[in-house]
Order: C-alpha cells, then sequence, then structure tokens
C-alpha cells in the first residue's frame, strides 16, 4: 500500500491539499482568500515535486494487480502530472488575488480547483475506459461549477449552463462511443483492445463508429471545431481566475487521453490508417480549428473572447502534431512517431505557460470590481503600467509563436514533426503556418492598442492591483516561458522520453 502511495503521490498530494484546505477554511476567518491560496499553491508545488521526483528515480516497478489495468506510472503521466500541478500552482496565486480583489474569497473555490485538477491528474493516467470516464467527469463537474462560481454574473451563469448542458451530450457520445467499443472487442483495457484489434477478434464498423464518438466527445474538451461552441460564451463570462484554470488544464488533460487512447488502443492497421482510420477525421477536426479560431478572433472586441477562439486554433495546432504520428505510425518510422508526440507533449507545456501569462496580465491590469477585457479597456496600457504591458506582451508573442519564446518552440518542433513525416503532409503544415500569420493579427493587435491607442474615457481606467500572489505568478508563468524558449533542449528530450515510455 506505501508502495502504491508513493507511486501515486502526485494525486494523492492534490487530495491532501483539498481536505486541508476544506479544514483551513473551516478554522479561520471568513474573507481570508489570501490564505486558502497559500495552502493550495504549495498543495500543488507538492504535487509537481511529486510528479518531477518519480520521474528521475525512474522507477519502473509493476503496480498492484487491482490498480495496473486502471492506471498507469508511465513517465507520459508524470510530465503531465507536473504540467497540470504546475499550472494549478500558479492560478491559484492568480485567484489568491482575483477573488479578493472582486470580493469574491470564499474557500469552495480552492477544493473545487483541487479535486477538478485531481480529476485532470487521474485522466493522464488512466488506461482503462472505466477510469477515464470517472476522471473525465470528476475534471468537468468541478470545471462546471467554477465556470458558474461569480453567480451574481448573468454572463457566467449562461456560460456555465451552456457548458454544463453541451458537455453533458459530449459525456453521452463519449460514453456511448466507449460502449460500442468495448462491444466490438470485448474489452475496456487500452491494451486488451488493442490486442483485440490487432488479432482481428474484434467487429470493425462498430470499433470505427466507437472511435467516431469517442473522438467526438474528446474533441469538445479540446475545444476543436466544430465543438466548439461553448469556448466563447465560457471564457468570456467565467472568473478570469476560472478561465486560466479552465484553458490550460482541461486542454492538457483532454489531449493527453487523446493521445493515450489513440497511441494504445487504437493503433491498429485498420483504425490508424492515414486514409480510412480516425486520421482523417482528425485531419478534418485540425484545419476546421485553425480556420474557424483565428478567422473567428480577427473580429472579436472582447479579449477574453479572442482568447477563447484563439485557443481553438492552438488545438487545430496540436492535431497537426497528432496526424502527423498516425502517419509516422503507419510507415513503420517509429523515431517519427516519437517526434511528434514528443512535439505535441512540449507544446502542450508551452501553451499552458503563454496563456496563464496573458490571463494573469488581464487580472493584474483591473481591480476593484473592475475587469479589463475589452479591447477600448487595454488603449494606453502599455505606456501608463509597463510592466503590466510588457507581461502582456511578451504572452502574446509568445501565443502567436514569436521567437525566443516558449510558444516559437513549440510550433517549430511540431512543425518539423509533420513535414519530416513527408510530402504527404506538406499541404497541411503549409495551411496551419499561413493560418498563424493570420493570428499574428489579432496578437499584434493586442499590443497595438496597448502602446499606440489612447483611451478616450480617462475615468473608465482601472488602477492595477498590487498582489504579491499575483507577482509570482507573473513572474513564473514569465520564466518558463522564455526558459522553454531559449534552452528547450532539456524539456524536449523529457518530453521524448515521455513519448518512448508511451
Amino acid at each position: 500500500m506505501l508502495d502504491l502511495i508513493i507511486r501515486f503521490s502526485p494525486l494523492v498530494l492534490v487530495l491532501v491539499g483539498a481536505a486541508a484546505v476544506m479544514l483551513a477554511d473551516a478554522f479561520s476567518d471568513k474573507g481570508q482568500s489570501n490564505d486558502l491560496s497559500t495552502v493550495t499553491f504549495w498543495a500543488f508545488v507538492g504535487a509537481s515535486g511529486g510528479a518531477i521526483g518519480l520521474w528521475v528515480q525512474g522507477d519502473t516497478m509493476a503496480l498492484h494487480p487491482l490498480v495496473a489495468p486502471f492506471l498507469a506510472a508511465d513517465p507520459m503521466a508524470l510530465l503531465l502530472d507536473a504540467v497540470i500541478a504546475g499550472a494549478g500552482a500558479i492560478t491559484a496565486l492568480l485567484a489568491g488575488a482575483y477573488l479578493r480583489e472582486h470580493q469574491m474569497e470564499r474557500g469552495e473555490y480552492y477544493v473545487v480547483m483541487l479535486l477538478a485538477a485531481f480529476g485532470a491528474m487521474v485522466l493522464v493516467h488512466s488506461t482503462h475506459l472505466l477510469s477515464v470516464f470517472v476522471g473525465l467527469e470528476t475534471m468537468s463537474l468541478g470545471v462546471y461549477s467554477l465556470a458558474a462560481f461569480r453567480r451574481t454574473s448573468p454572463r457566467s451563469v449562461e456560460g456555465a449552463m451552456k457548458y454544463f448542458l453541451l458537455g453533458s451530450f459530449a459525456a453521452a457520445l463519449l460514453l456511448f462511443g466507449m460502449a460500442l467499443l468495448y462491444g466490438a472487442t470485448g474489452e475496456m483495457e487500452l491494451a486488451a483492445i488493442a490486442t483485440a484489434l490487432v488479432e482481428g477478434s474484434a467487429h470493425n464498423t462498430l470499433a470505427l463508429l466507437g472511435t467516431a464518438l469517442i473522438t467526438a466527445g474528446l474533441a469538445f474538451k479540446v475545444g476543436a471545431v466544430p465543438f466548439h461552441m461553448w469556448s466563447p460564451d465560457v471564457y468570456e463570462g467565467a472568473a478570469t481566475s476560472v478561465t486560466a484554470f479552465m484553458a490550460v488544464v482541461v486542454k492538457v488533460a483532454a489531449f493527453t487521453v487523446w493521445v493515450r487512447i489513440a497511441v494504445v488502443a487504437l493503433s491498429a492497421a485498420n483504425l490508424a490508417d492515414p486514409f480510412s482510420g480516425w486520421p482523417p477525421l482528425v485531419m478534418g477536426l485540425a484545419v476546421a480549428s485553425m480556420l474557424v479560431g483565428n478567422l473567428s478572433a480577427l473580429v472579436q472586441t472582447n479579449v477574453k473572447r479572442m482568447l477563447a477562439y484563439s485557443s481553438i486554433a492552438h488545438a487545430g495546432y496540436i492535431m497537426v502534431g497528432f496526424v502527423a504520428y498516425a502517419h509516422s505510425a503507419a510507415g513503420g518510422d517509429e523515431g517519427a512517431g516519437d517526434q511528434a508526440l514528443s512535439a505535441m507533449l512540449l507544446y502542450l507545456a508551452s501553451y499552458a505557460a503563454s496563456s496563464l501569462l496573458v490571463f494573469g496580465s488581464l487580472i493584474w491590469a483591473g481591480s476593484k470590481g473592475k475587469e479589463v477585457v475589452s479591447y477600448e479597456d487595454l488603449k494606453g496600457l502599455g505606456r501608463r503600467h509597463p510592466w503590466i504591458g510588457v507581461a502582456m506582451m511578451v504572452g502574446a508573442l509568445s501565443l502567436m509563436g514569436f521567437p525566443p519564446t516558449a510558444g516559437f518552440i513549440g510550433k517549430y518542433y511540431l512543425f518539423q514533426s509533420a513535414v519530416n513525416v513527408g510530402d504527404g503532409l506538406i499541404p497541411l503544415v503549409i495551411f496551419a503556418v499561413l493560418a498563424s500569420a493570420v493570428g499574428a493579427f489579432y496578437y499584434l493587435k493586442l499590443i497595438v492598442v496597448m502602446y499606440m491607442e489612447d483611451q478616450e474615457q480617462e475615468a473608465a481606467q482601472a488602477v492595477p492591483m498590487r498582489s504579491v500572489h499575483l507577482w509570482a505568478a507573473i513572474g513564473l508563468a514569465a520564466y518558463f516561458v522564455f526558459r522553454i524558449g531559449i534552452a528547450p533542449g532539456n524539456y524536449m528530450e523529457i518530453a521524448i522520453g515521455a513519448a518512448r515510455a508511451l
């Protein structure tokens, strides 16, 4: 039992942190939001440190027979544990500043956030359809609650309701797809499903239909077109600290389990064929997401809605690596397949750091009930408050893919992995590069508005909040944006190790 606790210590520490926050909230004075955010921060730091320690230790002992079919403790899961817990730590600091400033400090916020992160971490460890569904719903229910946390705001309640209803429908699709896959193979463990498909004992039509429904359910979670309808309303309506958590943790966890299901369970030739299996479906989702996401972001006047459509476009970029993996696997090139998977993992980490920096800057720019969410609010911000302007500019440039930021490195490795596959994916890479060029317009617009335009109504200017928690969160996000961008070698080696282990 002790060995099992150690092997899954990142998850255990998050649960212990949730219990600690509940106790601290029960026995502390009301309104001590920053104290609870500190407890939450250290719980996430402990979980991230535990994941890193297990990675360094490199323990490959077999898991207990009762756990082994459901959860894995492999390098990929540990890497994503560190990313999710690190993102949780930064968003806990952001929340500590945001909730107090907007008179929304309540202890249940941090408990729900920790439990949602626990669900996300279960998801990245899952090797069984049952644990996938349990982890996904644990994460989703927590995020639904957080999206409605600003309960006095009609936009927040409306966005959360849309998210819940559409998310429930997507969960039903996912569950139905799992049922069909189980009916086709008679198995629910991912490795056993793969064996049934390879040996030819599965019903191919049911397996293909189940794969399509599972793809649709997971595409909703990552915000891919045409399952993206919830994203702009939820991003706009939710508290900005919630939007930051949701944009990073949900996308990282959903993409990770998607990769695990595709690589471990659906790698049989009849399903992973680049021309007749799931890769053409993913390619279609990628193209649609890049096109709709970038074009829609161009016409937004609300920065959070713009970032929502931007996240849709980034989901499309990540799926380019997915398609590259499928083509590499079909050609028998394991090296290229590992490169594609590792590029996806690195891109997820880069996107997480960049998004947290931008959302943290938006929180920093507003105060006392005044949120800075429109381009009008941002006019002249870079000249009035230079440090906020610099932080937001760096985050926007990283999302755009400008060197020497993490976003540039992520896109470079991702597109390179697709180019290395061969001429078959060159058109997709060209389309992705052109889509990125379109995306540069709305990111540069953010910078132009901050430095080259003046706000018409001086009285409407918000006074930036001053919080040690907020400054620490901005500093951590900026560090990783530059650290990955300037010296990506170690991070890429870790990602390659995770891909090979999978």
